[in-house]
């Protein structure tokens, strides 16, 4: 096609984005302050492509603060960006610059951004004389990556987002690229969507009910200019945690990204999840995006509108940082909230997602000047969105600026990471005095922080590692952190990580500590999977990932971060209790109940939903208890399911130092107890199958071994 035949018709304001047509294509594009829009359009995807530029006429054009147009003829595929101009006055929060390419912020595809030199996109700003002025005056079109108009026809072979109760899941945290591209992964398209595809067999054997991605919205892994001071290698964004598009699946990530492939593969992986009956939930970064503070570069919202899309200072200058990444997105002026609520509903109707977790949750319910509000508009409208009605939502309920909202989340069913039930329990298991009560409440749901605003157990996401840590090996196998080839001097990652090495620091050969590894990491699964809540595994710990201490791994893509396939055989036996552990929990609804733990007999039966016991079987002292618990749970159905009625359980943890023998409460009229679970004996005695169970030999007591778990259920005589 030849592009200077083109002609803008006037065309529609709404929806945003580049739309496709029965005649061509629809452009829409917000802009308050712009004196002046552009259309770039581009014959290929190859910088030194052919390209003319079309000018939006206001009167035509433009419909309140939307440029639109319409051309006719164009076809899915064709490359195109914006070019805006307006006044240059940083002091007033106004940064439009002429010379630079934006993205469109609805592009639902970007050509490569391989090679992309961000340096280009940089503008300048009259009173920072660090700044290099020539950057600012440099036209940007031919380097810049381009937006992909695309056509959302696909067959999803009648698939739709599965929308599992929020109780009934059992998460798995992980990477797209990390999962698959190491060489022992043994797939096609390693690093890939359709990689993920070839793991569901995996995924299924295993168990969990949902996958949670690490960002997998459009971002620049090159923005990363260190180097790793060991190997001398260049070091990346390996997280994706600075979105420079965020309708736009990572191109990288495709197996094939030609003519926004990206999109088409994704959507295939999503179905085939689906198919096999696992969710998919997106890692969503609202809090701020890759242009960082005043020094960053322009790509798309400075652009566009700089002082509506972000918070600014009192010197408008200068960007408020709650996101701790240079910049703020101002989420509850209203044009931003428009954005949000169009992004989140794209990905649930057309991308066909389950969920989102929200990233540094707690900015969403800023205001324009950055305080924390009572009832934030954002966070109400995400909640109670219609479209949204049955998608999960949950929030990293705190930010880099000092919220801290665990627990208090506002928005009614907001689900949160629940980071006390992860320091709890790490705490409780490395042996810290005086924190068994603390583990009784995780154990319980987390009554502390969610009975009292009306939310339930399964608003609490239990984990006990992430992404943003320790692997689990990690924290059983290191005293601290070792980020030394992040290229920081070990400043980065938290310091703070309640883990414990049993003796050694790193890889261990000592048979004692070798099995007291093993049986924490056992402790540390089991853990989550008997306690109220929806529990979160990070991918990898099932088969003893390490990231060889570091815990703070958002630049490494290598072997740091990839799974090593080889491990799955190495530690079988975690494995096999991983995926017995997560089989045991879903079989028991006990563990999936809708309501806190009362404490009294609501069933009607003599036996309370929940009592404690000491190890001596009478009720703990809370304020003195040592390091050993036991609780006993009533299966019956009234307050679990209203259809079905569960096993009682005897659980009881030991996280001293010495071996204890436990009194057993009685069993139920007509049952015995039979053992399904002692972490401290080898595989497969560690979890039993169901039907194997062992009956409890003397009736009265157990010896519990140091640092572990025990389980009982009742069965009939």
């Amino acid at each position: 096609m030849d592009l200077k035949t083109l002609a803008a018709e006037g065309g529609n304001a709404l929806p945003l984005g580049a739309v496709k047509t029965e005649q061509g294509v629809n452009f829409a594009v917000f802009s308050r302050h712009a004196t002046s829009l552009a259309l770039i359009l581009f014959e290929t995807d190859k910088p030194d492509s052919p390209r003319t530029e079309i000018s939006l006429d206001p009167k035509r054009n433009k419909t309140g603060d939307i440029w639109h147009c319409h051309i006719r003829g164009l076809e899915a595929g064709t490359c195109y960006l914006y070019r805006a101009d307006g006044p240059y006055q940083p002091e007033e929060g106004e940064r439009f610059n002429s010379h630079k390419a934006l993205l469109d912020p609805y592009a639902k595809a970007l050509t490569s951004l391989e090679g992309w030199n961000l340096g280009t996109c940089l503008g300048y700003d009259p009173g920072d004389p660090g700044l290099d002025l020539s950057y600012s005056l440099l036209d940007n079109f031919s380097t810049q990556p381009r937006c992909i108009v695309i056509d959302d026809v696909f067959d999803w072979q009648g698939d739709s987002p599965l929308n599992y109760p929020l109780r009934f899941s059992v998460l798995y945290e992980t990477h797209v690229r990390g999962l698959t591209r190491h060489p022992s992964s043994a797939v096609e398209h390693p690093g890939t969507y359709r990689g993920v595809i070839e793991k569901i067999p995996y995924f299924k054997d295993l168990g969990i009910t949902g996958l949670e991605f690490l960002p997998i919205q459009e971002f620049n892994e090159r923005e990363n200019f260190m180097v790793n001071p060991r190997s001398g290698e260049a070091l990346v964004n390996y997280w994706g945690y600075s979105t420079i598009a965020f309708f736009a699946p990572k191109g990288s990530y495709a197996a094939n990204n030609a003519s926004g492939g990206q999109v088409r593969e994704f959507k295939e992986m999503v179905r085939e999840l689906h198919r096999a009956g696992i969710e998919v939930i997106l890692d969503i970064v609202f809090n701020h995006t890759a242009e960082g503070n005043e020094r960053g570069p322009t790509l798309s919202l400075r652009g566009l509108d700089n002082r509506i899309y972000y918070m600014l200072a009192e010197n408008k200058r200068y960007y408020k940082n709650y996101s701790g990444c240079g910049n703020t997105l101002n989420c509850n002026h209203p044009v931003v909230r428009g954005f949000i609520m169009d992004c989140l509903r794209y990905w649930v109707t057309e991308m066909h997602i389950d969920g989102f977790r929200f990233d540094l949750g707690s900015i969403l319910g800023r205001d324009q000047n950055g305080s924390l509000m009572e009832n934030p508009p954002m966070l109400e409208w995400i909640a109670e969105d219609p479209i949204l009605s049955n998608t999960k939502i949950i929030a990293e309920a705190w930010d880099a600026g000092g919220a801290y909202q665990v627990g208090w989340f506002p928005g009614g069913r907001w689900a949160e990471w629940n980071d006390r039930f992860r320091d709890d329990m790490r705490c409780y298991w490395r042996g810290d005095p005086k924190t068994t009560r603390h583990v009784a409440t995780r154990l319980s749901g987390s009554s502390d922080l969610y009975l009292r605003d009306g939310r339930k157990p399964f608003h609490s996401i239990n984990f006990i590692t992430s992404h943003d840590g320790f692997t689990l090996n990690d924290l059983v196998s290191y005293n601290s952190k070792h980020n030394d080839e992040n290229g920081e001097n070990n400043r980065d990652g938290s310091g703070n990580n309640s883990s414990s090495n049993y003796g050694i620091e790193g890889p261990a050969t000592n048979p004692a500590i070798v099995d007291l590894r093993l049986r924490q990491m056992k402790n540390f699964i089991g853990s989550m999977m008997v306690s109220l809540g929806t529990p979160m595994l990070l991918g990898g710990d099932e088969i003893g990932r390490t990231q060889r201490g570091n815990n703070n791994a958002y630049c490494q893509d290598n072997d740091i971060s990839w799974y090593d396939w080889s491990l799955l055989e190495k530690n079988a036996s975690l494995y096999r209790f991983a995926k017995r552990m997560i089989a045991f929990r879903l079989r028991h609804p006990g563990f999936m109940r809708p309501e806190f733990y009362t404490g009294r007999d609501g069933n009607y039966n003599a036996i309370p939903d929940i009592s404690w016991f000491n190890e001596a079987g009478e009720t703990p002292g809370w304020e003195t208890i040592g390091p050993c618990i036991a609780f006993r749970m009533d299966g019956s159905k009234a307050e679990v399911l209203a259809d079905q009625d569960d096993n009682d359980f005897f659980i009881m943890f030991n996280g001293g130092e010495k071996t204890v023998r436990f009194s057993v409460a009685a069993p139920p009229d007509g049952k015995r107890w039979v053992r399904v679970v002692d972490t401290s004996l080898p595989s497969p005695r560690d979890i039993l199958e169901p039907g194997s169970e062992e009956p409890l030999d003397d009736a009265g007591a157990y010896r519990v071994k140091d640092h572990s778990i025990v389980i009982f259920i009742s069965q009939d005589t």
